[in-house]
């Protein structure tokens, strides 16, 4: 069953193999069991890639249920014994680059057995990941802090701010209206970002015209734009504090009218392992020190 929960995940035999140190003719042997003995096939296989079949999308629920099981009884029977194993985590880039290294360098120091995966993925992909069993936990960004099928944790409020190179003419403005942001280029990460999708909201909203958005894969090249003097961008202030300090970049006078909160989730109603509950009991406390400093 782990077998088939790594492939289901990974979408490769390759990598779970790898990731299970399994030859990859064992990966493959023990699928084709599997699908013998349940009398379907549970992957597609098309052109060199792999894609879970209707009956694999039904089954995966299942699966994670029982490779959780399995865990929680392997601890039970441990007693006291190391946490260990894998936690499969759905983040984001400004998440893992700017809140994830302290709670990193805790569990890799003091919890050596236990592994954490991180898989890059935005909000709505993380919140579809942990009903489908794919992601043990994962962390979100967003408005609403009520999912369906899934339950959350509020990690804190994620300040946001707008900011440009200290030679754009908005950083002079001791006041910025939403108007004058319509007449200016802005910079966002791609689509499916919470905050920039209420950004977008905002500066559409009665302006006649879409306003357009000058699109960046992530947060790094945001800011070499900015730095080159492309526009402004909305943005995680954790991710611009150092430029700000030193600088680089100017926050410009506009207060969001919208608010965001960073969320640590995972599917409603699966039983939690011990490791589970570890990751957001150390994660909650780290990050209430972050968020209140």
């Amino acid at each position: 069953m782990t077998t088939f929960h790594k492939v289901a995940t990974l979408l490769s035999f390759t990598r779970a193999a790898t990731e299970l140190k399994y030859a990859q003719s064992s990966v493959t042997a023990q699928i084709k069991s599997l699908e013998t003995s349940l009398g379907t096939e549970l992957f597609e296989r098309l052109a060199g890639k792999i894609q879970l079949t209707a009956a694999g999308r039904r089954f995966l629920p299942y699966a994670e249920q029982m490779v959780a099981l399995a865990g929680e009884a392997r601890g039970m029977a441990a007693g006291d014994g190391e946490p260990s194993g894998v936690l499969t985590i759905g983040t984001m880039e400004s998440i893992t680059s700017y809140r994830m290294p302290p709670v990193l360098e805790f569990f890799h120091h003091r919890y050596p057995q236990l592994q954490l995966q991180l898989r890059p993925s935005l909000c709505a992909e993380t919140l579809h990941s942990l009903r489908q069993g794919s992601f043990d936990m994962g962390f979100l960004m967003e408005a609403e802090t009520r999912h369906p099928g899934v339950d959350s944790e509020i990690l804190g409020s994620e300040p946001l701010v707008l900011v440009a190179a200290p030679g754009h003419p908005l950083a002079a403005e001791t006041k910025v209206e939403t108007d004058q942001l319509r007449e200016v280029q802005v910079l966002a990460p791609e689509a499916g970002c919470a905050y920039r999708e209420l950004f977008e909201a905002e500066l559409n909203s009665g302006s006649g015209e879409p306003v357009p958005f000058l699109e960046f894969g992530n947060i790094e090249s945001i800011k070499r734009g900015l730095g080159a003097g492309l526009g402004v961008s909305l943005l995680p202030a954790m991710t611009v504090a150092d430029d700000i300090a030193a600088g680089s970049f100017a926050v410009l006078a506009w207060e969001p009218p919208f608010e965001v909160f960073t969320q640590l989730a995972w599917r409603r109603g699966r039983r939690q392992t011990r490791e589970m509950q570890l990751f957001v009991e150390r994660t909650m406390a780290f990050m209430a020190a972050e968020y209140a400093s």
